[in-house]
């Protein structure tokens, strides 16, 4: 599934929706039909039990943010969470709309939900990266992973890349700044390319909480081929992700841009340079600038350019001309062409 974002130099776009559909089954596939149709290649989920990944105290303790949905930690997560049943029903529909079904689960329970249902794409949270363990469980199943590295250290993103190669031979690594949002001097996309090196059998990508597009054409640039995108339905919902998410015609456009950057590097043929309509049209051709007689030599002074109904010799060869003998008479403001000089 990755082997060819290396070889044909193809971005692959991931719409996050994380917890944005609110906890609710029909929101969640909305969210697969609008950004599969708006160019996402995955659409990622989370999944978790919360029961066991949090010790009773924390599951139980007050929770009192603003983007609450419940009076505890726990029962606020559990109202944000997709229930077991609904990931065949999800995982369906990005069947039907041809994208990825990809979730990142935080614990083994959860892990061994997105198996049952033949997860295609398993994501490593910037919370487990150097998580041995879970990463070993992750990497047995022989699927292809992406792993976030926000606020990652070097061993650790090394440790955990050779536990994942014991198994895994499908691996992205997404540089990513665990701050929500990301404000644009923070994104530091420079050490995309660090990463490149460090890890030259890796897919290397970008995840990025900012509040905007460019971010993705310029990780392009900087060798990302794999792009993770926080995306909303409405940015005014409630909830602590909404903000900095793109919305449809926000993502629509991260996806056209990252994907021109490829096509905006290829430079021109040389056989089509200066054949510009607008060179064809208001091109000036090459003509005598005062009257000139049989076996004169062109130079800088007796030669200018003068725009015609169509363009004769381009006024950008005259670096040829100049210096040659002309073989007839030519008047003030006529063209030149090249059957009209010595050779």
């Amino acid at each position: 599934m990755f082997t060819n974002l290396k070889k044909n130099n193809q971005p692959f776009i991931i719409a996050e929706v994380g917890q944005n559909h609110q906890g609710d089954l029909d929101l969640a596939r909305e969210y697969i039909k609008v950004f599969a149709a708006e160019g996402a290649d995955a659409v990622k989920f989370q999944t978790r039990n919360n029961k066991y990944l949090f010790s009773e105290t924390a599951y139980l303790a007050p929770y009192t943010s603003e983007n609450a949905f419940a009076y505890t930690y726990g029962e606020h997560r559990e109202k944000l969470e997709l229930k077991p049943e609904w990931l065949p029903i999800l995982k369906q529909d990005c069947v039907k709309y041809d994208v990825k079904f990809m979730s990142t689960p935080f614990d083994e329970p959860s892990l061994d939900l997105l198996k049952e249902i033949d997860v295609d794409i398993l994501k490593i949270a910037s919370f487990d990266l150097g998580n041995l363990p879970f990463i070993h469980r992750m990497a047995k199943l022989n699927k292809p992973i992406v792993m976030s590295i926000g606020g990652g250290k070097i061993e650790q993103i090394r440790s955990s890349v050779n536990v994942l190669k014991q198994n895994c031979s499908q691996i992205a690594i997404l540089h990513c700044v665990s701050e929500y949002p990301c404000e644009f001097d923070r994104l530091g996309l420079d050490n995309i390319e660090v990463l490149i090196k460090e890890f030259p059998d890796c897919i290397i990508g970008s995840s990025d909480h900012f509040n905007g597009t460019l971010s993705g054409p310029i990780a392009y640039m900087k060798g990302a081929r794999m792009f993770e995108k926080h995306v909303t339905l409405n940015r005014a919902w409630k909830g602590t992700d909404h903000s900095f998410a793109l919305e449809r015609e926000g993502f629509r456009k991260f996806v056209r841009d990252i994907k021109r950057v490829s096509k905006m590097m290829i430079p021109k043929s040389i056989e089509e340079i200066g054949t510009e309509k607008v060179f064809v049209k208001l091109g000036k051709s090459l003509i005598a600038n005062q009257n000139l007689k049989s076996g004169d030599i062109l130079t800088l002074d007796n030669l200018s350019g003068k725009i015609f109904e169509k363009q004769y010799t381009p006024v950008r060869e005259s670096n040829y001309f100049i210096g040659k003998k002309i073989k007839k008479d030519i008047s003030k403001g006529d063209p030149i062409f090249t059957n009209d000089i010595e050779i």
